[in-house]
């Protein structure tokens, strides 16, 4: 058999083993499920598995189901808050796949985010703000975990918010041009940062949760929820 890429001998990153290293074999926490086998279809920079799995239904039979996994790494994604101004920092930039989905331009609001590569959350955060937005954050607080899509992808997002003031604002952000990014940084009123969820003007699912957070336990709460 011929060696496989990615599996037997190196990828174009000098990755084996991809059809086991976080490839869920092994895996025993629910008993109702059982991996038989473990594809690797496909690795770009990130990597496309097809999974064969035993799953006990809730009334006892067990059924064969194949699924397919996106496994990118998890990210961090930070809301930026100046509640003595009343503002937010987002940013605007070019996402192609909403584009090819019916966005009207693919120029998506958003808050900061990016995976975590090789750091904790708070650090890949922190370098993410830096990077993004030109800013260097004050206090993060925890505000939610969220598998933002669960049908498909396995990333994890650690989902933050910090304060800043005009005074941390130490670099212009914008950009990793070798990364391919083009960001424009947006500072807003928070009143309107939450209505354009409303209206859609902002549609990205990370940010549509922080914003609501904010509004209902986060930093512009009535009564907002103690630090975690």
């Amino acid at each position: 058999m011929k060696p496989r890429p990615g599996v037997d001998i190196p990828d174009h990153r000098g990755r084996t083993g991809l059809d086991r290293a976080g490839a869920g074999r092994g895996l025993d926490r629910n008993p109702g499920v059982r991996v038989r086998d473990v594809e690797l279809t496909s690795q770009g920079w990130h990597v496309l598995r097809r999974t064969t799995f035993d799953y006990r239904r809730r009334d006892g039979r067990w059924e064969t189901q194949v699924r397919e996994t996106y496994d990118r790494g998890n990210g961090a994604a930070v809301l930026a808050y100046d509640t003595a101004r009343g503002r937010v920092l987002l940013t605007r930039h070019f996402r192609y796949p909403a584009y090819a989905n019916d966005h009207p331009d693919g120029m998506l609001v958003e808050a900061a985010a990016g995976l975590l590569d090789a750091d904790d959350p708070h650090t890949a955060i922190r370098r993410e703000a830096a990077e993004e937005l030109g800013v260097t954050l004050g206090p993060l607080t925890h505000a939610l975990d969220a598998y933002m899509s669960r049908g498909s992808v396995t990333e994890r997002l650690h989902s933050f918010a910090a304060p800043y003031t005009p005074s941390d604002r130490a670099g212009t952000g914008g950009e990793v041009e070798e990364e391919g990014e083009d960001i424009e940084v947006l500072e807003l009123p928070f009143p309107e940062a939450l209505a354009m969820t409303r209206d859609e003007r902002i549609t990205d699912g990370k940010t549509v949760l922080l914003l609501q957070w904010a509004a209902l336990n986060g930093p512009f709460a009535p009564h907002p929820a103690p630090r975690r």
